[in-house]
């Protein structure tokens, strides 16, 4: 690689393939996705892959290379260009309609219809030279021009993609290629805000148009999170192929491999850093092949070209698989939690997959593992496969997700665990009753997961947890003093603040010496001062943790 092509700016966020070819962004050669789905070709082909896997990516790239019309110059010197037979025959060959789900939200039914709405007149715009066709029915013109202005009826919104693959088959004299990309995102968006019933009725009618007996289709490439239930949205779909994570046919396409990662970095002079980044960001297992995170490793990259001493960090910010979890989480008992348990130690767990989900089924606990497995959060583990019809062996991929559930999930039960133990609490907080606190955080840790000596910040996630009820403002690593106070709980209306220090104690018998250093660390840094300065009364709180049990010491300032 030239000292020049070493300057090519990584593509964070940027999924459209036409603007990394364009920006000359580096962009790890995926093309070859082209040939395996023509060997492989479905009528209706549905990939179903974790988020910021390179799925709007690879849709992108499939746009551009069918598309009639696009510069086949992008693909110069890409994989597929070597292959002329197929570029001959399907390069640029192929009207196509393009579609992305991913920003159809809304907190009611009407906003989310709103927002397809909008988005359909932006793919009319795209194709607005069919209304200048002699080709095409005038009817459908004139429908077109009403999707273009969003004034269209709701049954010609179900009908869009219809209308316009019926115009451009008309136009070009040639069957259409339809991309649809996350979508389930709607259900999602529809589940978390009650109007799931409505969006499925719509989507079905949606899709049944454009995919069964469509006369105009060539043929099609839906991408999404989950493997949504054919029942459920697809009934009465027959010609639908699914490639799920489980699937080996495409295992290579969504993800970096090893070898592409090793490019990456060879490429950009960060060899080093390796190790670094596959014990991070490594693990993914899709179908037989071994993946890692693009986002992550793309992100990673790019702070180390700036500082090559840069830590990994935490770049899967996965907001609505998050969501989906912590639902599941709410329902989850003590069982699940023992299991999560078992995965942070680095075990496996055999546990039965359910692949065909509903999202109004999403509150069910026998699905949290499927859940999990289908978002990113586990993976099939490499040690073996399990005997047992449709169970599965499944482990946490890396050391990032093994962060986040440290940080998250763990939390996440914290905060559920801490539901029922808040009463009576900041009576106990504001009076000063350390033994009574005591008690109440001893019983929450005999009903939650032990932590052993790896999982310090679960304790400081549970007390933040249990404070937070939304009448007094809570503040964690909050600096104040000479330092940070772990927690801070304010009540300015009655002129009062609760500061709590917490330290893990590598035993039971140093608890009591723990909580009292952790009072005389209140002292030292001096964090109550910005409250004394206010004439405050200030309660500090020592509070030290062995496993399962505490103690509590207090103190007024």
């Amino acid at each position: 690689m030239s000292e020049m092509e070493k300057k090519k700016k990584l593509p964070i966020g940027v999924d459209l393939f036409e603007k990394i070819i364009e920006m000359d962004y580096y962009y790890v050669d995926k093309t070859m996705l082209v040939r395996r789905i023509l060997d492989e070709l479905g009528d209706i082909n549905l990939f179903t892959r974790p988020r910021r896997f390179g799925k709007t990516l690879n849709m992108s790239m499939l746009k551009s290379f069918f598309e009639i019309g696009t510069d086949p110059s992008m693909f110069d010197g890409l994989a597929i260009s070597q292959d002329r037979e197929l570029c001959d025959a399907y390069q640029g060959k192929y009207p196509v309609v393009f579609l992305s789900l991913k920003g159809v939200s809304g907190l009611n039914y009407q906003e989310a219809m709103e927002m397809l709405s909008m988005l359909i007149a932006n793919e009319c715009a795209r194709l607005s030279f069919l209304l200048q066709s002699d080709k095409v029915e005038e009817q459908d013109r004139r429908r077109m021009e009403r999707l273009y202005c969003q004034k269209n009826s709701a049954a010609e919104l179900r009908s869009a993609l219809v209308i316009l693959m019926r115009m451009l088959h008309a136009h070009y004299g040639k069957k259409v290629i339809l991309l649809i990309d996350e979508y389930d995102v709607p259900l999602d968006k529809a589940n978390e805000n009650g109007y799931y019933s409505e969006m499925v009725n719509f989507l079905r009618g949606f899709f049944e148009e454009a995919f069964k007996t469509n006369p105009d289709l060539c043929f099609a490439v839906v991408t999404g999170c989950l493997r949504i239930s054919k029942e459920s949205i697809f009934t009465g779909i027959n010609n639908l192929k699914v490639d799920t994570i489980a699937d080996e046919r495409f295992g290579e396409f969504f993800g970096f491999t090893d070898a592409e990662v090793r490019k990456l970095l060879e490429d950009y002079g960060l060899s080093d850093a390796y190790e670094g980044i596959k014990e991070w960001y490594d693990g993914y297992r899709f179908g037989k092949t071994d993946v890692y995170c693009p986002w992550d490793v793309i992100n990673h990259c790019d702070r180390l070209r700036v500082n090559p001493e840069t830590e990994p960090d935490l770049y899967w910010d996965n907001s609505s698989s998050n969501q989906l979890v912590r639902r599941l989480i709410d329902v989850s008992d003590a069982a699940e939690q023992r299991d999560i348990e078992r995965l942070i130690a680095g075990e496996a767990l055999e546990k039965k997959l359910i692949l065909n989900l509903t999202y109004d089924e999403l509150n069910k606990k026998e699905l949290l593992w499927s859940v999990l497995y289908q978002t990113g959060y586990l993976t099939q583990d490499r040690a073996g496969v399990s005997r047992r019809r449709g169970m599965a062996r499944l482990e946490l991929p890396n050391r990032e997700i093994r962060e986040l559930f440290i940080e998250k999930v763990q939390e996440w039960f914290a905060e559920k665990v801490a539901e029922p133990g808040r009463a009576g609490l900041y009576e106990e907080i504001w009076n000063g009753d350390a033994a009574a606190l005591q008690e109440r955080i001893r019983n929450i840790l005999l009903d939650t997961i032990s932590y052993h000596d790896y999982h310090e910040n679960y304790y400081h996630a549970l007390l933040t947890g249990l404070l937070l009820n939304g009448r007094y403002p809570v503040r964690s690593n909050y600096e104040m003093g000479m330092g940070r106070s772990d927690i801070v709980v304010e009540d300015d209306r009655n002129r009062r603040a609760a500061l709590i220090e917490t330290k893990r104690s590598a035993n039971y018998e140093d608890l009591e010496n723990d909580s009292k250093r952790a009072l005389e660390q209140i002292r030292e840094k001096q964090y109550a001062w910005p409250y004394q300065r206010k004439k405050y009364q200030v309660i500090a709180y020592g509070i030290s943790f062995a496993d399962k049990d505490c103690c509590v010491r207090a103190q007024t300032l």
